[in-house]
Parts: structure tokens; C-alpha cells; sequence
């Protein structure tokens, strides 16, 4: 009743291809492009944040980072609307890796950095999210951890629900997110025509401050990159577009890479103007709102709008990160659950996997965007790097028409995106970027392993239907009894009409209680042979198990098969369960190891509540 109410009513299977189930373009857009799009708030800042050392001479270098941010932008995206073309079921990089590399290491690679990625995203997205409004409002501070872990439970909640009710809730504040920054990057014109574009506070330009160096800016520039983050969401998840999928991931791609471009442009130019600077507790988006609008009701409606969609960016994570891992689980390198569709049509097992990881990495990280960012970007970027060659090598494979301007757009991508990740993984390794890196391997030797599994199990339950054929076992039951009742009564009954050879077992712990156990069942007229044991250091265990090995090696035709069978009281009213004896599930568990022990239980529900 709780789940029902909570996540909805169950969907039939015949539903996933209705139109309800999946979305048109411009309602995937905002969920979809969220992740990217609510990065402005945050990746500016970031880059802006390595060259703070450098002085106020360093703050027009924002210019030149945010420039070659978009560039890039341009290029991935494109390489991914090619990648859309060629693989119109989704899967991204991994798709893309596993199609064109016959190593499956490197396709589990690109998976891999990817669903980290998608993991720290949610961190990180939540993190700014609760961040932003805590620089409007100080009093939050303390509570930054708790409120994230609520954040992450609310958002997994709604996506249990489907994603067709995620997007109808999520949609309308990503649009309001992109309104309020259209809107600040156009006020912020409006004041440079009238004040001019170079202003008393505007940094000076061009000049390089001591201590430049070529590998700061490169550093700066790959942290200003986790505003690329997000970019793989719409390749993973064409397979949730309206007929065309294709056509519609493309436009939403369009679209965000657009909107995208001139929010990042023109924030940056923006902070640029108004000489806005990194400072503990208060973002660089929160400082350039209040140059403008103080702390009124603008203000307030813009650094909501920032909360929200930083909060609601992880959702785009909920639809991308599960389908990735129901692709990998349906190659047999994830646990076939992975695969599964929930209730409502969703994969949900993926979907509450990405809420704990997120989770647990919040509680770790007191919920810092700054301690998280170092591990950021370098799953994505090295993702990118994969499908970038993976996709170059396709063209020069198939050659189709204008396969050599594909291919070069490709490798320009792949040198790009691998310098980024090594810059990354380089400048940032002692803090923290040694976890991912480490991480990566080991993901994907489990997956090789989780594959050998199955390959192997595969070939175990291989059955030739016309030789191996079902034929008759000599099964001896044993019964457990604790007592001559009603219980026992019901259990005999039901032993005796599928039993072969059936044997009840009582085990006592003194005397008396074996002989009471004796007479009663004598009195009762010995419905079957009965044995009982005296156990001083009162174990169910230890006797029971010395009678199965007894009975596998009795002289004379020797079971096939032992049944234990396991009376068990089912009290009418849950709480009751606590009151009695729960042994059951202990010999149910002890016996699993042994191949030719068959464990049943005969419930018995009893009447009074």
C-alpha cells in the first residue's frame, strides 16, 4: 500500500511502447540537457578558482577559458549528433566502444568512467545546488550534508515514479533556470551600452601576471570543463524519445548546445565586466546577481532558480546513468537485475544504485562542491576520448560520403578531449583524482569477472534435449518436528502424500522432554518411523547435519536426494513474527552449500490475530 502510494500503480509490460511512456524533444530537452546546462552556475567559477593565486591581473583569462570551453562544446556535440546517426538505440560511448574495438576492456572503460561520472555528477549537482542557497542564506551551512541526502532521496522517489512524471515535474524549473540567465546576461548588456564595456572595476586585459604558466591555464581550463559535464546524457537516452528518436535527440542537442553557448559566453563576460572574484561561501553567480539587483526579489527568484536546477540536474543522471547500466548488464558484465524493469516501466534496481553511491559520497565529502569538483569531469572526458576514436575509426572503416571530414572532426575531438583528461588526472591526482583513476581499473576487472560468471554458468545449464533426459530420484524426507500439534499434524499429512520415504526427526535437549516427544507420537499411532536425538549443547544444527551425512552413506541403496522439510508458523499479525523461534532460515541457509539437500517449509497460518 506505502509503494503504491509512493511510486504509483505497477505498468503492464505492452505499455513501454505507448506515447505517454516516452517524451517529445522539448520536454526531454530541459531533463536531459539539465546536467549541462546548470553547470554555467558552477564551471566558470571553477576555472576562475585555479588562477586566484595569480592576482586580479589573471581575471580576464576567464575570457579566453570560457571561448575555449564553447569550442569544444561545439565539437563533442557534433561528434555525438554523428554518434546518434550511427547508433540510434543509445548507449554512448559505451555503444560506441563496444562497436568499433574488440577488446572489451576498452568499451568497459568508457562505461565505467561514465557511470562514476554520472555518480558524482548527482554530488556535485546537489552539493551547488544546496551551496547556492546557502550563500543567500548562511544560516544553512551547517546542514549542507543532510539537506543533500534528502535532495538525492527526493529526486530518486520522483524518477521511481517514471520518467514520463519526472518530466513533467522537472521540466518547468530548468526553463525558469534559463529564463532568469538570459535575462541576466541581457540586463547585463543593457548596462554595459549605457555604462560601457569597460567599466572602473573591469579588470585590465592581455597582460600576463607573474607566475602564468602554460600548465596553470591548461589546469584552469580542464576545471572549467565540468561545464561539459552532461553532454552524454541525450545519446544514452534516445531510446526515451517520441518516433523519430533520432531526429528529436539531434534537436535537443541543437538546442542545448546553443542555449548553452550563450549562457556560458555571456556569464563569463559578465563576471569578467563587473571584476567579480572567488570567494569562500558566496558563488561568483550569486556576487554578479547582486551587483545588479541587490538582494530584492530578483535576486531571491534568481538564486532559487539556480538551487532548483542545480538540485534537479542529478535528474537527468537518474535517466541516463540507469539506462547505461541496463546496456551493460545486458552484455553479461553488470548483474542481469541491472537490466530489469521496474513497476513503472523504469530501471529502477540502477536508479536506487546511483542514489546510495551519490549519497554515501556526500556523507564522505561533507557535501563540498569544491572537494568534489578535483574528481570530476575526468570519467566524462575520458569517455569522450574512447568514442571520439572509436567513432574515427568507423569512418575510415565504412568511408561513406564525406567520411574524411567526419573522421577529422573526430580526431580533433579525441587530441582535445585525451589532453584534457591527462591535464586533469595530472594537475588534480593528489587531490582526489587518484580515487577515479584507481576506480576505473578495478570497475572493470569486476566486470570481466561478473562476464567469465556467466559465460561459465551459461555453458553449466546448457541442456541437450534430445540425450539428458528427466528420470526418478530415490528421495528420502525428513521431517522436523518440535512438537506433537496441530503443526505436526499438518506436516505429517503433507509429507506422507509426496513423501517416498519419510522420517520425522525430533531433536530434544534433556530427557524428558525426548520422552514426552516419544509417547505422544506412540499414542498418535506412529504415522511414520520416528527418530530423536539428545543435543546437551542445544543445536538443531549439529545433529541434524550428522544425520544427513548419516543417511548419504547408509549401507543399502544409498538417496539420491535428502528432502528436509521445515514446519513454520506464519502468525497472522507481522509484529508476531519476533515472538518465535526463527531457526528455519538458518538450516535453509546452511544447507544451500550442499547440492543434494532439498530445504521446504509447510507453513502453517495461524487463526487468532
Amino acid at each position: 500500500m506505502v509503494k503504491r502510494l509512493l511510486v504509483g500503480r505497477p505498468l503492464k509490460t505492452r505499455e513501454l511502447g505507448q506515447a505517454q511512456q516516452h517524451l517529445v524533444w522539448y520536454l526531454a530537452l530541459p531533463i536531459l540537457s539539465a546536467d549541462l546546462y546548470s553547470s554555467v552556475a558552477y564551471g566558470p567559477e571553477a576555472g576562475a578558482t585555479e588562477l586566484v593565486g595569480l592576482g586580479r591581473g589573471a581575471e580576464w583569462l576567464i575570457l579566453p577559458i570560457v571561448g575555449a570551453t564553447v569550442l569544444l562544446l561545439l565539437i563533442i556535440v557534433l561528434s555525438y549528433i554523428m554518434g546518434i546517426l550511427a547508433y540510434p538505440n543509445g548507449g554512448g560511448g559505451y555503444s560506441i566502444a563496444r562497436d568499433n574495438f574488440r577488446p572489451a576492456w576498452i568499451s568497459l572503460v568508457a562505461a565505467s568512467a561514465l557511470m562514476i561520472d554520472y555518480v558524482l555528477t548527482v554530488a556535485v549537482s546537489v552539493s551547488a545546488g544546496i551551496l547556492a542557497i546557502a550563500s543567500a542564506y548562511p544560516g544553512l551551512v551547517p546542514y549542507e550534508t543532510v539537506l543533500s541526502v534528502i535532495c538525492v532521496a527526493l529526486i530518486a522517489l520522483v524518477n521511481l515514479r517514471g520518467v514520463s512524471e519526472s518530466a513533467t515535474l522537472f521540466s518547468w524549473p530548468n526553463f525558469l533556470f534559463a529564463a532568469c540567465m538570459l535575462f541576466l546576461i541581457g540586463w547585463g548588456v543593457t548596462n554595459d551600452v549605457s555604462h560601457g564595456f569597460v567599466q572602473p572595476q573591469t579588470p585590465p586585459f592581455g597582460v600576463l601576471p607573474k607566475g602564468f604558466t602554460l600548465l596553470l591555464i591548461l589546469k584552469a581550463f580542464s576545471s572549467a570543463c565540468s561545464s561539459l559535464t552532461g553532454i552524454e546524457t541525450i545519446s544514452n537516452a534516445v531510446p526515451i524519445f517520441r518516433e523519430p528518436k533520432q531526429m528529436g535527440a539531434i534537436k535537443a542537442y541543437v538546442t542545448m548546445t546553443i542555449v548553452t553557448g550563450i549562457t556560458l559566453v555571456g556569464i563569463g563576460y559578465q563576471l569578467y565586466v563587473k571584476g567579480i572574484t572567488v570567494k569562500p561561501n558566496n558563488t561568483m553567480l550569486s556576487q554578479l546577481t547582486a551587483v545588479y539587483f541587490g538582494h530584492g526579489p530578483i535576486y531571491q527568484i534568481i538564486t532559487w532558480s539556480t538551487f532548483l536546477v542545480l538540485i534537479i540536474a542529478a535528474n537527468s543522471t537518474f535517466t541516463g546513468f540507469p539506462q547505461l547500466m541496463a546496456l551493460v548488464a545486458r552484455d553479461k558484465f553488470l548483474p542481469e537485475a541491472l537490466s530489469l524493469r521496474g513497476d513503472r516501466l523504469g530501471f529502477s534496481n540502477g536508479l536506487m544504485v546511483l542514489a546510495l553511491l551519490s549519497s554515501v559520497l556526500l556523507v564522505v565529502f561533507q557535501a563540498q562542491t569544491n572537494a568534489l569538483i578535483p574528481l570530476f569531469a575526468i570519467g566524462v572526458f575520458m569517455s569522450f576520448t574512447i568514442a571520439q576514436i572509436g567513432m574515427m575509426k568507423r569512418w575510415m572503416k565504412l568511408r561513406t560520403k564525406r567520411w574524411q571530414g567526419k573522421a577529422f572532426v573526430n580526431a580533433v575531438g579525441a587530441v582535445v578531449t585525451a589532453l584534457v583528461t591527462l591535464v586533469f588526472s595530472a594537475t588534480k591526482f593528489s587531490q582526489g583524482a587518484w580515487i577515479v583513476l584507481f576506480a576505473i581499473p578495478l570497475m572493470v576487472s569486476l566486470a570481466l569477472m561478473i562476464r567469465r560468471h556467466y559465460a561459465r554458468l551459461e555453458r553449466e545449464l546448457a541442456l541437450d534435449v534430445q540425450t539428458e533426459l528427466a528420470e526418478e530420484h530415490h528421495v528420502i524426507s525428513v521431517l522436523l518436528l518440535s512438537d506433537i500439534d496441530r503443526i505436526a499434524l499438518q506436516s505429517v499429512s503433507f509429507a506422507k502424500s509426496i513423501a517416498q520415504d519419510l522420517i520425522a526427526v525430533y531433536i530434544g535437549f534433556d530427557d524428558e522432554s525426548i520422552a514426552a516427544v516419544e509417547a505422544k507420537w506412540k499414542a498418535w499411532g506412529e504415522p511414520c518411523r520416528l527418530l530423536a536425538f539428545k543435543n546437551e549443547y542445544r543445536s538443531v544444527l549439529q545433529p541434524l547435519t550428522r544425520l544427513v551425512k548419516r543417511l548419504q552413506t547408509r549401507e543399502g541403496r544409498e538417496p539420491d536426494h535428502i528432502h528436509i522439510l521445515l514446519p513454520q508458523l506464519v502468525p497472522r499479525v507481522w509484529w508476531q513474527f519476533g515472538l518465535h523461534n526463527q531457526r528455519n532460515f538458518v538450516i535453509q541457509a546452511w544447507f544451500l552449500r550442499n547440492q543434494d539437500v532439498v530445504v521446504s517449509t509447510i507453513p502453517y497460518h495461524t487463526r487468532d490475530r
